[in-house]
């Protein structure tokens, strides 16, 4: 299946786009504060840019750019396909879960910010411009050089593919809320169905509830 045949599968939700426009300036007002305070520790603790910006698998194949805050050291990306490259073991744990446990690259403040799940925190502008949705499926990373990327999808999503894909991926989720890095990729992708099948408005306003205590009290997380 090719990027155009994706978006054969796309589903249009107007009333939920709407209630993610509203709800991320809300966040994003509300939460002011925040994003200056997370951003001056940023700086303040390594060096390197505020925000980071991670390749991801949008909406009927569409290659999105998440904006986090910064967790890692600079390089992080090359870093982690050379550490792939020369350790089987993480190249395999990278594979069954996307997340490395003890992950080199992250930084003191960056080990805070992921279990807490506030380095997120940005991309409620990525909701604003259509990227991403307050609640859905969680965006799969792409590393590598973009050609690769038919080749990763392939291998992650398989014949689930154009279902996966067929609505925007979110900020949180039933995956989020049930185990999250825990969770192996074969497992998350039948957790990312079972969502698509059941998607509501209550729906997705019971895992925005059940996400809140999630961040204050982080399992599963890193």
């Amino acid at each position: 299946m090719n990027k155009n045949s994706y978006a054969k599968s796309i589903k249009h939700k107007p009333l939920k786009r709407l209630f993610d426009i509203f709800f991320s300036l809300f966040i994003i007002i509300l939460l002011s504060p925040f994003y200056i305070i997370i951003s001056l520790l940023v700086l303040l603790t390594s060096k390197g840019n505020i925000f980071y910006i991670s390749k991801r698998l949008g909406r009927g194949g569409k290659i999105i750019k998440c904006l986090k805050f910064r967790t890692m050291h600079k390089n992080a990306d090359s870093i982690l396909i050379n550490l792939l490259d020369q350790n089987k073991a993480l190249k395999e744990e990278w594979e069954n879960y996307q997340k490395l446990k003890n992950d080199p690259r992250i930084t003191p403040i960056g080990s805070f910010l992921r279990k807490t799940s506030l380095d997120e925190l940005p991309q409620f502008f990525n909701v604003l411009i259509g990227d991403l949705s307050i609640v859905g499926p969680r965006p799969f990373v792409l590393i590598g050089p973009k050609e690769n990327f038919q080749e990763e999808i392939k291998k992650y999503l398989g014949d689930k593919t154009e279902k996966i894909l067929s609505i925007r991926p979110g900020i949180t989720g039933l995956w989020q809320v049930s185990g999250r890095s825990e969770i192996s990729i074969e497992e998350r992708i039948k957790i990312e169905e079972n969502y698509i099948d059941n998607q509501s408005f209550l729906f997705d306003l019971n895992l925005i509830i059940k996400t809140i205590p999630i961040i204050f009290f982080p399992t599963g997380a890193y």
